[in-house]
């Protein structure tokens, strides 16, 4: 299953710059930081903003006041230097010189390859920055505006070229300041992607689609209304993503998704969808919840992208602090799906920068945490194999703390494994039915492979009764069952 590590190349590249007392580019990074990176369970690392960007996008970051405190929140020693400018305002898609250009990404591709590791690259389908080429060359891609738009709403429009273009935009926020819209029923600009999918294609092993969503027929519909033209017969990515994989077959495309649209992205044919919706329960709601969310169809789970944090989020360290966040990486490690790790995470970084800059601060690191996760990762990429099925914890008249618990068994011919993890702040006790219908009879072992510590069961009880489990608030067992 595919296992994801984000990485912000700008300031990943800045740090190690500083370290080794050089310019660090994509071409010349050191090679045992390559082999920090192949950590063991990673198989995709997702080099996260290594497209051209935009020097108008940068100038209209610099007179945006909101922006520049969140910059020097981030990044108390803030200079002007380290507004490297939003790798979601593409001006084209081309390795930045910056970060060791064409050249340098096919060396950072090779070196990946080389561990075992794919590449992926980020597309943004929605906007594009306002000193793009194409809005010159082709501004039939773009949703255009009037000046009776101009005059009537000037943050959502902007003129550029003697040409009246509307500013991209999330239909649920005001519009981005620093980018332009594209058209998704446009015929050309269709085209576009699709031979801007296939360019990425040839320098990656995987795209990571922005915003996948806001470019189905009917959201983009709604968003945009007669603004957009006429509605075309086929939707935008069954008529993009069919025609990439035809030179790409065996592109991994993953999409940003949100508003329960996950699915029919999957349907459309993205390999896998954002899981925010596992995310925000995690984060704010109790395992009842959790739990409901996992009883989607197996098939479906496997389509998700499960996460803690990402550039987009806050840092798990921040809002999972402590035991909290062992337990849910634990869920999300041993769940079905693709698992996306942040990098940072591991250590416990607390800063997330905006992805403007080029710089963060330095932070020290939790290495209580970094253990964990590296025996997290390199059990769980012995667990998640065979056949997935959810437990469902059982306890008694007088203790309803069962319900806290969260469980869940892997079932592969030469291995067994048992997951239960406390989502809450109270101890928890239940007994977990196990699905193995040969136990009877037999000395069982469980080993936690988080700890080392065994426990002797026998078969009998555990067919009858099911497995006794008393844990302490925000704790969790990962067990190899033999």
């Amino acid at each position: 299953m595919t296992v994801i590590h984000e990485i912000n190349t700008a300031v990943w590249l800045t740090g190690l710059s500083e370290r080794y007392g050089r310019r660090v580019t994509l071409g010349d990074v050191p090679e045992e930081v390559w082999d920090g990176i192949a950590l063991p369970g990673i198989d995709t690392v997702w080099l996260m903003g290594v497209w051209e960007r935009s020097p108008a996008g940068v100038r209209i970051a610099l007179r945006d006041d909101a922006l520049l405190a969140s910059f020097r929140a981030a990044l108390p020693d803030l200079t002007e230097a380290d507004i490297a400018g939003s790798p979601y305002c593409v001006r084209d898609y081309v390795v930045d010189a910056a970060l060791g250009g064409p050249d340098g990404l096919a060396v950072a591709r090779a070196r990946l390859a080389a561990r075992g590791l794919r590449l992926v690259l980020d597309h943004v389908p929605n906007h594009v920055a306002p000193d793009h080429p194409w809005l010159t060359t082709h501004p039939d891609r773009l949703v255009q505006g009037t000046p009776d738009d101009l005059s009537r709403a000037p943050e959502a429009y902007v003129e550029i070229g003697g040409r009246i273009h509307a500013r991209g935009r999330d239909p649920y926020f005001p519009p981005w300041p620093d980018v332009v819209q594209l058209n998704a029923f446009s015929e050309d600009l269709r085209r576009a992607t699709v031979d801007t999918l296939v360019s990425i294609g040839e320098q990656a092993d995987g795209v990571r689609c922005d915003m996948a969503m806001l470019m189905m027929n009917d959201v983009f519909a709604r968003t945009w209304g007669e603004a957009a033209g006429p509605v075309p017969a086929e939707d935008f990515w069954p008529y993009v993503l069919p025609r990439v994989r035809a030179r790409h077959p065996n592109l991994l495309l993953v999409a940003e998704a949100y508003w329960d649209l996950e699915q029919a992205l999957r349907r459309q044919g993205f390999d896998h969808c954002y899981d925010k919706r596992l995310h925000d329960r995690l984060l704010d709601e109790d395992a009842d919840a959790v739990r409901a969310h996992l009883r989607a169809d197996p098939a479906d789970q496997r389509g998700l992208v499960r996460f803690l944090e990402n550039h987009d989020e806050a840092r798990a360290a921040v809002t999972l602090p402590g035991e909290r966040g062992r337990a849910a990486a634990l869920v999300v490690a041993t769940l079905p799906g693709a698992t996306l790790w942040h990098e940072g995470q591991f250590e416990g970084r607390r800063v997330r920068p905006p992805v403007f800059l080029s710089r963060r601060p330095p932070e020290p690191v939790d290495e209580a945490l970094r253990d964990f996760y590296g025996r997290l990762l390199g059990a769980a990429t012995a667990v998640r194999r065979g056949e997935w099925r959810s437990s469902t914890p059982t306890g008694w008249p007088d203790n309803d703390s069962h319900r806290a618990l969260l469980s869940w068994t892997w079932t592969h011919p030469d291995a067994r494994h048992l997951v239960v993890v406390n989502h809450s702040g109270r101890p928890a006790q239940a007994r977990l039915p196990l699905p193995w219908d040969d136990l009877r009879d037999r000395e069982l072992r469980l080993t936690d492979l988080l700890t080392s510590r065994t426990y002797d069961r026998e078969g009998d009880e555990l067919a009858d009764r099911g497995l006794f489990v008393d844990l302490g608030p925000w704790q969790g067992h990962l067990f190899r069952v033999s």
